[in-house]
């Protein structure tokens, strides 16, 4: 089975994930044994980002990473089934995401809309929003 990142890979509609994490350095930190739960964001969610804010992302190392890191929580498989047994989890950017199953799953302002995609290192759920943590709320 593939590694959390090749999934993605495979999955194609994860480009601008994918070349996120490639820029930012942190693809193969992902192809590591984990385990791994990563919101994975999709072309569309990012598509729905400010004009110009993946371009500028793509340029700041820092920021990038500080927003790819806020999709991982690391040393977690985190099904769908186990998502709804909390309210929170901590992700490696070392931000706190808000949970909440009341309609569907949440992640913050992001819905799980496809949950449980399996990685041999991991899982993945597939979310419709890019999460941007607190510390760079300006984005």
């Amino acid at each position: 089975m593939p590694d959390v990142v090749d999934t993605a890979i495979n999955a194609g509609t994860f480009a601008t994930l994918v070349t996120a994490l490639n820029v930012a350095g942190l693809a193969e930190g992902l192809k590591a044994e984990g385990p791994f739960t990563v919101f994975a964001p999709t072309d569309e969610a990012f598509s729905k980002l400010p004009s110009g804010t993946v371009e500028a992302l793509l340029e700041n190392i820092p920021d990038l990473i500080k927003v790819l890191t806020y999709h991982v929580i690391p040393d977690q498989k985190i099904t769908a089934a186990e998502i709804g047994k909390t309210d929170s989890v901590t992700t490696s950017e070392g931000s706190t995401l808000k949970i909440n199953t009341s309609d569907g799953v949440k992640v913050n302002d992001a819905k799980v809309v496809t949950p449980d995609v399996e990685a041999d290192n991991g899982v993945i759920h597939i979310i419709d929003t890019v999460l941007i943590p607190e510390s760079l709320d300006s984005i």
